[in-house]
């Protein structure tokens, strides 16, 4: 049986499960080799300015595999809820998060079904801290706190909305695309530290202290990119 593609309409969310159930969608055993997934080139993401994000396959290899593992636990392990719940706003998942006992609740935009993958992860990362089983994800930084800890559990999210976008189609979502660009210029710090000033207010002193003139250098990048002001400012 040959390799089917993928339609630009199916969306995210259900092509990535299928994918996580059924790998043959994308050629594991049969178009693949070694019973692995052959994934699909990446496609360029592009914003409205222009500008261009390209991403290098094997990136996305290792991404979909623990992409892959983590969202099978999030569907099948009986002893936590990952809840999604439909607002009719652009959100994003740090804004909404609530964990009470072995449930942890996210809030999406009704419209952009395809960041449920995305802000299920977020909420499941964190979940998992509180249980105690970060280490099962995310082994490095299984001791951590506070903005280490966020930061890189900001940087999964990321990772699993720049596979949805270069791999599976999924369509722009603005808040989303400015973190994966922001991330991929290599301003993560700029972006958090600025957006969640109040959240971290004694990392983005230390920032601004450590890194004179990178705000502006940020703000101007943002600015040439997505022609507004960074979130925060």
């Amino acid at each position: 049986m040959g390799c089917r593609s993928t339609s630009p309409k199916t969306s995210f969310r259900r092509l990535f499960s299928l994918l996580v159930f059924a790998p043959t969608a994308l050629g594991a055993g049969g178009c693949g080799s070694g019973g692995t997934v052959a994934l699909p080139p990446p496609r360029p993401i592009v914003v409205f300015s222009g500008e261009r994000l390209r991403v290098d396959p094997a990136r996305m290899d290792t991404i979909y595999q623990w992409l892959q593992a983590e969202s099978q636990n999030i569907e099948q392990d009986p002893t936590f809820l990952i809840d999604g719940v439909a607002a009719a706003r652009e959100t994003l998942p740090w804004e909404t998060l609530s964990i009470e006992g072995d449930t942890a609740r996210v809030q999406y935009d009704r419209a952009h079904p395809d960041i449920l993958n995305a802000y299920h992860l977020y909420a499941h990362l964190h979940l998992m801290k509180r249980m105690g089983r970060l280490d099962e994800w995310l082994p490095d930084h299984a001791e951590a706190e506070g903005y280490e800890l966020e930061r890189a559990i900001v940087e999964r999210l990321a990772d699993t909305w720049l596979i949805g976008r270069a791999i599976f189609d999924a369509p722009a979502y603005g808040p989303l695309d400015e973190l994966i660009y922001a991330r991929e210029a290599g301003y993560l710090d700029a972006y958090l530290l600025v957006a969640r000033a109040e959240e971290f207010p004694d990392e983005r002193a230390e920032w601004e202290r450590a890194e004179p003139g990178r705000l502006e250098e940020y703000r101007a990048w943002f600015r040439g990119t997505f022609d507004r002001e960074p979130p925060g400012l």
